[in-house]
């Protein structure tokens, strides 16, 4: 897999003897990497929730449900697929439905997060932040939403 890799420079600001601090500090970002993909390579996601979130993204993609600007007008293009003797209409229809039972699956207080991360690509402290969670909790309540997005696709 070919990696996009950028460098981008950060200020950090913080508390510090006599006042604030600010430094600089570079960074190598990988653009092609997601959070779940993140999360799990470091070890924060287990394999099973892991595969579910990609599942979920899978299924959102499918089910093409991302905000557009305009419409689209090109033709939904489907190469195989689990039903094959289905229409391209009717298996994003069956994306949406597997999407929507999944997200239900998850449960009102933790699709938020799910959807952010797995579907959004928002990054965990950006999650938190907007939900106005505290620091670090976001793991968590992804991994329990994850558990039971598990659950609802059957993955062992």
């Amino acid at each position: 897999m070919k990696q996009h890799l950028v460098e981008r420079e950060l200020t950090e600001a913080g508390p510090a003897r006599g006042g604030a601090r600010r430094g600089r500090r570079s960074v190598t970002v990988n653009l092609a990497e997601s959070p779940l993909t993140w999360l799990h390579a470091r070890g924060h996601l287990r394999d099973r929730q892991f595969e579910a979130g990609e599942r979920l993204r899978a299924d959102w993609e499918f089910a093409q449900l991302s905000p557009r600007v305009t419409m689209r007008w090109d033709p939904v293009r489907i190469k195989g697929g689990t039903d094959p003797g289905l229409s391209p209409t009717e298996r994003q229809i069956a994306a949406k439905a597997r999407f929507d039972g999944a997200i239900a699956a998850a449960g009102p207080g933790l699709c938020d997060v799910l959807w952010r991360v797995a579907c959004a690509g928002e990054g965990l402290p950006d999650t938190e932040k907007a939900l106005g969670w505290p620091v670090r909790s976001g793991k968590l309540v992804l991994s329990l939403a994850l558990d039971r997005v598990a659950d609802f696709y059957r993955i062992g």
